[in-house]
């Protein structure tokens, strides 16, 4: 052999050398897209975006109740003393909160928990901390005869108040193939059809409708770590939560963490069931780091200490001061859009919806 030819086989050597290498590097790098998918993958086996609308076949919110729904729910004078309207506790300059740990009703009275956002409410699969209502609208129809909320003494109050302020033209709109309009479902319906109008889409539903841009590298770290730590085994799908039960302090007893100033048995105290305790809805965490304070009784102040209790007492982890700043900058993107008929407020006429024609006309 040639010094030429014995080149040209060194070469085809390292040429096929070459090759096989770049061949494995290929089929390794193959392999660990298949054993470890993309972040956006990962998130869509967790999480949806969130839909058009929250109406259900059961609950159509029909353009009439809608209208209706949201007079309601801003009339003070559907309570007892005429101080408090559902917007008391879900103001939309606060998210939908009130930014007290436990709510103020009629008479300074304290509702036994914080209140929860009513943005997005309606896709949750309960509704109170200890879900005890089935859904917005048997909250909305039971809230006008609460005593620590409107404090009305019972559902014949409210009727005579209703008809009172000249809200029958609107129920009979909003109820048209019904003969007595003004009663406490059909409240509650109203109510619940506007409530169910609350969207609040945000980066994080562009993020996983393909949208690459719509999260920061950090957020991303951080939505990364949310799936990794564990946080997503309760809170997933479409709300980020608020489809399930959960015990509060599954490592650590809550209340040693929290600062709580009571001990709250949660589901206990509407069950009486012993394997009820400490057990809570888990909540949506859509619009989280608009919502403070945190928990059921308002005892965090604080998103980035509302997290470092969840690790310790949740999952049983010492987060890093890096994995707190970045699951921050991830729930950040949970921050949506309130929507229009939400942040301005209704005028409230003293005949609603229906003002009486001037005579003559």
């Amino acid at each position: 052999m040639n010094r030429c030819q014995s080149a040209a086989k060194r070469l085809s050597l390292k040429w096929m050398s070459g090759f096989i290498w770049t061949g494995i590097f290929l089929a390794g790098a193959l392999q660990a897209q298949e054993a470890e998918p993309p972040l956006l993958e990962k998130a869509r086996q967790w999480f949806k975006p969130l839909p058009g609308s929250m109406a259900t076949p059961e609950f159509p919110a029909t353009s009439a109740q809608i209208a209706l729904g949201r007079q309601l729910f801003f009339d003070p004078r559907l309570s007892l003393d005429g101080t408090v309207s559902c917007a008391t506790c879900h103001r939309p300059a606060l998210y939908g909160t009130d930014a007290l740990p436990k709510s103020i009703g009629i008479e300074h009275r304290l509702s036994a928990r914080n209140a929860p956002t009513v943005l997005n409410a309606a896709l949750q699969f309960k509704i109170h901390w200890t879900g005890d209502r089935a859904n917005v609208e048997e909250q909305a129809t039971k809230s006008l005869t609460g005593h620590a909320s409107f404090g009305n003494p019972d559902p014949a109050s409210v009727i005579r108040k209703l008809q009172a302020l000249g809200y029958t033209p609107g129920f009979e709109r909003a109820f048209p193939n019904e003969t007595k309009t003004i009663k406490p479902e059909n409240w509650g319906k109203a109510i619940g059809a506007y409530e169910r109008t609350l969207l609040t889409p945000a980066p994080f539903d562009a993020y996983l409708k393909g949208d690459g841009q719509a999260l920061s590298p950090q957020a991303k770290d951080g939505l990364k770590a949310f799936i990794e730590i564990g946080c997503v085994s309760c809170h997933n799908g479409v709300g980020v939560g608020g489809s399930s039960f959960q015990k509060f302090g599954i490592f650590k007893e809550y209340w040693k963490h929290t600062g709580s100033r009571t001990i709250d048995e949660g589901r206990f105290t509407a069950t009486q069931d012993p394997a009820d305790k400490y057990v809570f809805k888990v909540p949506s965490l859509r619009n989280v780091a608009m919502t403070p304070p945190y928990f059921h009784d308002g005892s965090v102040a604080t998103l980035p200490q509302a997290i470092r209790v969840m690790g310790k007492i949740q999952l049983g982890k010492m987060l890093s001061d890096q994995e707190v700043r970045n699951l921050t900058a991830f729930l950040n993107n949970l921050t949506g859009e309130q929507p229009a008929n939400f942040v301005s407020e209704p005028v409230l006429m003293p005949q609603a919806f229906s003002p009486s024609p001037a005579k003559g006309n």
